[in-house]
């Protein structure tokens, strides 16, 4: 099974380019993480950069995460947990890393030009492309109810909303909160794979 990081980074879309996190993307990335607005309906909120630090230079998140830069700026991240689907034991192989979770933050002077659709949209594209992407099968996203923004960004890149979950998710500030699941199968995506066409091949590659 190929790995989200054994693909030949960085992939440029048109006005974004994804690539693997960095060291030197602490301080970029904490910019936005240290933001109330930004972590209001994240799964962690980081006290200090040193807490930051601990997180985002994770061995266990980094593989799976992209930072998103837009003019040569990071402006936000996004994530997709590969997994095994829900199998049946006669079955069970050919379920292995055929599912992912998706996940995205980014940094509110992005907000309103499109780069998250665009930057999430390239993502899904790479999950599902059985040549040069990932060959999953289905693509899951989990969030509060009352993220309305992040709820209209899967539906616009495609997303079905499957659940509406009452008071299951805890929230720091709020208490029990409803949630929402979203989720699309390799079959129904229907935006051009094109993109991964724009993979930035290293120097001296064919």
């Amino acid at each position: 099974m190929t790995r989200l990081l054994d693909l030949p980074w960085p992939l440029r879309t048109g006005r974004t380019l994804l690539r693997p996190v960095r060291e030197d993307d602490l301080e970029p990335t904490w910019d936005y993480w240290r933001l109330p607005e930004v972590t209001r309906w994240l799964p962690a909120a980081p006290a200090d950069l040193e807490a930051h630090r601990t997180r985002i230079l994770d061995p266990e998140r980094t593989p799976r995460t992209l930072v998103v830069e837009a003019d040569g700026v990071v402006v936000g991240e996004v994530m997709l947990r590969v997994d095994d689907a829900w199998a049946q034991a006669e079955v069970a192989e050919g379920a292995r890393d055929r599912h992912a979770t998706l996940g995205y933050v980014m940094h509110p002077t992005a907000g309103g030009r499109g780069l998250a659709t665009e930057a999430v949209r390239a993502l899904l594209a790479v999950a599902f492309d059985r040549v040069a992407g990932l060959g999953l099968h289905r693509v899951s996203a989990d969030l509060f109810a009352d993220n309305r923004a992040s709820a209209r960004l899967l539906e616009r890149v495609g997303m079905r909303r499957e659940a509406h979950l009452v008071r299951d998710a805890l929230h720091r500030d709020l208490g029990w909160c409803d949630s929402l699941a979203y989720g699309v199968t390799a079959e129904e995506w229907t935006t051009p794979l094109t993109a991964l066409a724009r993979f930035v091949r290293p120097s001296g590659s064919a």
